[in-house]
């Protein structure tokens, strides 16, 4: 995938310090680090978006059922 946009960002600098050794231990660009943290986290909230859709769908068909007189 083509690397065409910029993401500028402002944080502590014993924090940026440490992630960019940490990185750097890995023989890892700092980069590519932020890419798969930046994916996990679209994952992450793309599945607790779903679950939360299920959770809802499965509350309103109990409903639904309770209005029926089909529930207790």
């Amino acid at each position: 995938m083509a690397k065409e946009a910029v993401f500028t960002m402002k944080l502590e600098p014993d924090l940026r310090a440490d992630f960019m050794a940490e990185a750097a231990g890995e023989d890892r660009p700092a980069s590519q680090v932020m890419r798969e943290l930046m994916r996990g986290y679209i994952e992450q909230r793309r599945q607790a978006r779903e679950y939360d859709d299920y959770l809802q769908r499965k509350v309103e068909a109990g409903r639904a059922s309770m209005r029926a007189g089909r529930g207790r």
